[in-house]
């Protein structure tokens, strides 16, 4: 676990024994680990349920999740919503959503090495203190940063596939395509339902999903 000395709040988020004590905290805190908190109204720490089995990592909050305080609003979060209820999953309750950094840069674009690092400690906390079974990554900044050891890699090769890692034992990780990623390149619509009708197969298996789901419908 990551302390700092000189920084007790950060101490306390860090060491908090629940997830609500984390989410209380890091919600007050005033991040100035990054300058990312240079452009945001508020730190997004999450949407969902903090007991569920399965824990979603995108990349970062935008416009919509800083106005809100809520991970993966929108367009984008529309689509993950409709995605996921078409194995018998609802966001809210069944999975918590989360990001890499929880504050929105000011354009738009990808996390920075420097802010990811900054914000990593959050995330693994919120691992360690939510527990999930399966972990699903949308897109390839979320796959980076939870395997920093997988630098060249083409999604294509990537999503879809199933694959653990040594320091987060018992957890079984899924890549997938970021919903945003579909919204401009609606061809890659094929290959998501095939994605998500092994997802639901895998998690059917894992007794996360009713026996009966059908297969989802293509949009």
């Amino acid at each position: 676990m990551q302390v700092d000395l000189f920084d007790q709040p950060l101490n306390a988020i860090l060491q908090a024994s629940t997830y609500a004590e984390f989410a209380a905290r890091l919600g007050a805190y005033d991040c100035r680990r990054c300058t990312l908190c240079r452009g945001r109204t508020r730190i997004v720490i999450d949407r969902g349920n903090p007991e569920a089995s399965i824990l979603i990592i995108s990349e970062r909050p935008g416009s919509n999740e800083d106005a809100e305080g809520k991970a993966f609003v929108g367009r984008s979060g529309e689509l993950l919503d409709k995605i996921l209820a078409s194995i018998g999953l609802d966001a809210n309750r069944d999975t918590l959503i989360a990001n890499v950094v929880k504050c929105k840069p000011v354009e738009d674009r990808a996390p920075t090495a420097d802010e990811a690092t900054a914000c990593l400690p959050f995330l693994d906390k919120q691992i360690a203190l939510v527990k999930p079974r399966v972990i699903l990554l949308l897109g390839q900044v979320a796959l980076k940063w939870i395997d920093p050891d997988r630098r060249d890699f083409k999604m294509e090769e990537e999503a879809g596939r199933f694959f653990t890692l040594g320091r987060y034992p018992g957890v079984q990780f899924m890549v997938l395509y970021h919903p945003a990623f579909l919204l401009r390149d609606p061809r890659q619509k094929k290959p998501m339902w095939e994605h998500v009708q092994h997802l639901r197969d895998v998690l059917r298996e894992l007794g996360l999903v009713p026996p009966g789901t059908v297969a989802p419908h293509r949009a």
